[in-house]
């Protein structure tokens, strides 16, 4: 029977580098830069993870796999399986093996998925400037980014809609006052179109599939006959398919005042658009503006970078805001999105506000608000929508943490699709295994006290090891030393400071006489150690985990992901598939244990 190695406590790398720094950490052999581990790579067109459809089954199935042979022994000296069962010393999958292989790591519970409850109630997957493939301020504009976006899970995508000079009558998309490129406003909506009718024909064949509401944060800036070429594309191409009245009859207690909101099932497969709605004396300069630290700088922006973003503020100011017509107002019949100009809406109403107001907050302006008035932040969002949108200064598409939003029950977190970075991969962990809505914790819903807390925990976590790690690009499998860190990621850390765990370094060692037992290779590595971590529980509680290299002389690389939601673990052995930082799956496999115990 192999006993646990001591629990690692050994706290990862912290910090942050500079860009400047990171540029030349990658030009010095010798530099030993910290590591940031909140980046991706930039998506590909075979990425499959983003919106939570990483879980589904995909290209490369267990007959595909593979489990080592010291793994294999692992099980059977931990009686997980028989010498039998595991067949140690072949090379053949047994049954027990596919099973295991096969065995989901997380359970979703029904309840996490069932469509009954009203939409203020879901977590929606979510997508923030869907058309751009990259960078913000001169990035490629793409209607396909929404196909990704959408067949990867998201259900909420944003389209900047602006006047195109060269042709009135059809109006462009793109990220206004940059260099970025444009697209037609009708390409999206066809792009859009045909990728829920491709759900829809998968969904017949497959009973597992069930298609999705898609939400539309259109951020509008055409004059009045632009906004009407808006109205009149989105009908002629969307068709049946859009929301331009409520959806039950006249005469349903949703239109007789009783407050009753509409349910997730009654919107079907459809298209709903969130319209902007203009209180009096609001301030800003349109989505994505961070008035509250508009002076500042962020620590993802070097000196180019700031003064790309102080003329792009520039341009964006010069410019006045544009009133919404009455034809375009009225498609936004479940969400009028509102910037708020006081505090009223904390109370649970917006005062001269509409009924179906959706509060459209940066992180900042939300995340200043949450110390003070958390609870009521959940309760208002237990009945209206609120979209959580990045701060201004993430000009290169970095995202925020979605986490302690969603903790105060904030429907819409939108992220940047451009990379499979930490935000990405939470919203994966979130999203796993649903449609891209998730039903929120009692305490987040209508009558709920928006306290998550339950207690306190103890998480231990023995990684056995792994199979077939994907090799870092430019590397050969005997040059890495991998190792996994681990960082829990609480709703409740607004200032990034999760804690993290981390194994140690496998290297395999050829002399037998020093070293006893199986020593496999370094992409079958054996760690049998256990990190631990004491928090308090909380169902929005998730880990990441990373696969590295500890190199000794350069910084270490990233090469392997997974996340998880807590509550959806097993307390089973596990085989988790890992994806690489592009999104896309893997053959390597890493074989895990999660342990909970109440404290």
């Amino acid at each position: 029977m192999s006993h646990f190695n001591t629990p690692s406590t050994a706290n990862d790398d912290q910090g942050t580098p500079s860009i400047l720094t990171s540029r030349l950490s990658r030009l010095n052999p010798f530099s030993k830069a910290q590591d940031d581990e909140d980046l991706g790579e930039q998506f590909d067109f075979d990425s499959i993870a983003g919106g939570g459809h990483a879980s589904r089954p995909t290209a490369i199935t267990k007959r595909q796999l593979r489990v080592s042979h010291a793994l294999r022994r692992f099980l059977v000296d931990n009686n997980v399986l028989s010498h039998q069962d595991a067949a140690p010393d072949s090379e053949s999958m047994t049954p027990a093996i596919c099973e295991l292989l096969d065995a989901p790591h997380i359970e979703v519970p029904a309840h996490a998925t069932d469509r009954s409850h009203p939409l203020s109630e879901y977590f929606i997957s979510s997508s923030h400037n869907t058309y751009l493939m990259a960078h913000q301020l001169y990035g490629t504009s793409s209607a396909v980014a929404y196909e990704r976006a959408l067949l990867t899970g998201a259900r909420c995508v944003e389209i900047d809609a602006w006047d195109d000079d060269d042709d009135a009558e059809e109006p462009k998309v793109t990220h206004g006052y940059t260099l970025a490129s444009h697209i037609s406003f009708r390409a999206v909506c066809e792009t859009i179109r045909d990728a829920i009718d491709k759900e829809v024909e998968q969904a017949a064949r497959d009973q597992s599939l069930h298609p999705a509401p898609v939400l539309i944060s259109l951020e509008n800036h055409c004059n009045a006959q632009g906004q009407l070429r808006l109205v009149q594309i989105m009908q002629e191409v969307w068709q049946d398919r859009l929301v331009s009245e409520a959806v039950r009859a006249e005469g349903h207690s949703e239109q007789q005042g009783t407050g009753e909101k509409i349910r997730l099932d009654h919107l079907g497969a459809k298209i709903a658009v969130m319209v902007e709605f203009h209180l009096a004396g609001e301030k800003g300069d349109g989505d994505g503006d961070d008035s509250s630290s508009s002076s500042s700088s962020s620590d993802d922006e070097d000196a180019e970078h700031q003064e790309d973003r102080k003329k792009y503020k520039e341009k964006k100011k010069a410019t006045k805001a544009v009133g919404i017509i009455p034809e375009l107002a009225a498609l936004g019949v479940y969400a009028q999105s509102v910037k708020p100009v006081n505090d009223s809406w904390l109370s649970g109403e917006l005062a001269a506000g509409p009924h179906n107001h959706l509060i459209n907050m940066s992180e900042s302006g939300v995340g200043s608000l949450i110390p003070k008035s958390g609870d009521k932040i959940a309760r208002h969002n237990a009945r209206h929508l609120m979209r959580v949108y990045p701060k201004g200064t993430r000009i290169s598409s970095r995202n925020l943490n979605p986490v302690p939003f969603w903790g105060v029950g904030a429907q819409v977190c939108a992220l940047n699709w451009q990379s499979y970075d930490h935000a990405m991969q939470l919203n994966e962990a979130l999203f796993s295994g649903s449609d891209g809505y998730v039903l929120k914790p009692a305490a987040l819903r209508i009558g709920g006290s928006g306290d998550l807390s339950t207690g306190r925990k103890k998480l231990k976590l023995h990684i056995a090891g792994a199979t077939d790690l994907p090799i870092p690009s430019g590397r050969q499998a005997d040059d890495i030393r991998p190792y996994v860190s681990c960082t829990l990621v609480h709703p409740s850390d607004l200032e990034r400071k999760p804690p993290k765990r981390k194994t140690s370094g496998y290297k395999q060692h050829k002399l037998q006489i020093i070293h006893k037992g199986e020593q496999p290779i370094n992409t079958d590595p054996i760690w049998n150690e256990v990190l631990e971590w004491e928090y308090d529980d909380n169902e929005l509680t998730f880990l990441r985990l990373i696969v590295k290299s500890d190199d000794k002389f350069s910084r270490n690389p990233m090469f392997a992901v997974a996340a998880v939601r807590l509550s959806y673990c097993t307390p089973h052995w596990r085989f988790i598939r890992l994806l690489d930082l592009k999104g896309r799956e893997t053959h390597g496999t890493l074989l895990v244990k999660f342990d909970f115990e109440d404290i």
